[in-house]
């Protein structure tokens, strides 16, 4: 009796390795594979801004106006650290120099935004007439205030 001996290369198996790829042969025990190409990412680009913004006519006034303080709100003259509500009445520290008769304007907050003359001021209970940089003064307002709010002075 002869044993017949069989050939390892006339077999072929065919097994797909991924959706696109083709039939392997199997010559050996082991398969081979082929790597699939994937396809090479293109870089996203940034979309163009629709509008272009406005040209500013003059660079020098609004440098200025940054470097003095003057906004269209006035000159930032202090800001406001205690607010009284029973008596209507700030404490307001001084960046600037402020007068009896002087025009300001509070802003804060997203309700507050008043206009009104200074009638009095106070520096350590008792009234004054003028006031100087640095000094914390009482001041009656028409409208209602928090801390941190800004004094501008019209």
């Amino acid at each position: 009796m002869k044993k017949e001996i069989k050939n390892p290369a006339k077999k072929t198996a065919k097994k797909p390795v991924g959706k696109t790829a083709k039939p392997v042969k199997k010559t050996d025990k082991k398969a081979i594979k082929k790597p699939i190409k994937k396809a090479a990412k293109k870089p996203v680009k940034k979309p163009k801004a629709l509008a272009k913004k406005p040209a500013v006519k003059n660079k020098k006034t609004l440098i200025s106006a940054a470097k003095t303080g003057k906004e269209k709100n006035g000159k930032q003259i202090g800001k406001i650290l205690h607010y009284f509500d029973k008596i209507s009445v700030a404490v307001v520290e001084l960046d600037g120099g402020l007068c009896v008769g002087d025009m300001i304007r509070v802003i804060g907050g997203q309700e507050t935004d008043f206009k009104q003359a200074i009638k009095s001021m106070e520096l350590d209970h008792k009234k004054i007439k003028k006031a100087k940089k640095g000094q914390a003064i009482g001041v009656g307002l028409k409208g209602k205030a928090r801390e941190g709010y800004k004094v501008y002075k019209i």
